[in-house]
């Protein structure tokens, strides 16, 4: 059972690496992909700007914002987790090896994702109409679909965590362990995860009201031009950058 989700694990960081080097392949693309990646922080900062101002889910929601939205280069931090996947599925609770290999199928999805809408992407400007023409070529309903469970799944995986009392003590006990194979960012990440949702006291609403925004931009983007204004012209901060498609 180790190896085989060891394996997944792996499997899943190798993808991620194989769009790395398939973006260093094309001149700009890139930087097309980092410009895509802050776009899409930028609009997941406006569809939540409500949940980043309440007291109860502004911790989770920047958690969101900056461990599953951010910018961040993780080629550095990808390379040395993918040297100690098989350490990890020991050292850890299997819970918590859930929780990882969920994230990690995640991080591949989001990152071929992000390759595929960069390449139908004009320059690192953009625009409302220049994302939801590179969304419309690029369609992939499902795997749109699969993001969005996978966000929610890698939030409720941080929830059942909390549930355990035993577990807060037992990720203490592994910082030093972990730090010392390597694992101290993916450490950290489980740590910071575990204290925002359990701070929380129920993430059910916070989670369900992603589901249903992501869900309903997704579907808006998928839409013909004046369907998306219709739909994203409701229930989406007034600021944010998606409601000016055409």
């Amino acid at each position: 059972m180790d190896s085989a989700v060891a394996k997944q694990i792996l499997d899943h960081l190798n993808q991620v690496d194989e769009q790395r080097r398939l973006r260093e392949q094309q001149p700009g693309l890139a930087a097309q992909v980092q410009a895509l990646k802050r776009y899409q922080q930028q609009r997941f900062a406006n569809t939540y700007a409500d949940l980043l101002m309440s007291p109860r889910y502004q911790a989770a929601a920047r958690f969101f914002l900056q461990e599953l939205y951010g910018p961040g280069d993780y080629t550095r931090r990808d390379a040395q987790f993918a040297r100690v996947v098989p350490a990890l599925v020991k050292l850890f609770p299997a819970e918590v090896v859930a929780t990882v290999a969920r994230l990690a199928r995640l991080h591949a999805i989001s990152e071929r994702l992000d390759t595929l809408m960069a390449e139908q992407l004009r320059s690192t400007h953009i625009d409302a109409p220049a994302y939801w023409r590179a969304w419309q070529a690029c369609q992939l309903a499902d795997q749109r679909q699969l993001q969005i469970t996978l966000t929610v799944a890698v939030g409720e995986s941080l929830e059942n965590l909390t549930r355990k009392p035993l577990l807060r003590h037992a990720l203490r006990m592994m910082r030093g362990p972990a730090t010392g194979a390597g694992m101290g960012e993916l450490q950290a990440f489980l740590e910071s995860g575990f204290d925002t949702f359990r701070a929380m006291q129920g993430a059910a609403e916070f989670l369900s009201i992603v589901t249903e925004r992501e869900t309903k931009l997704a579907a808006a983007l998928f839409a013909t031009k004046r369907q998306s204004s219709h739909v994203l012209g409701s229930g989406f901060a007034s600021d944010d950058p998606l409601t000016s498609l055409p």
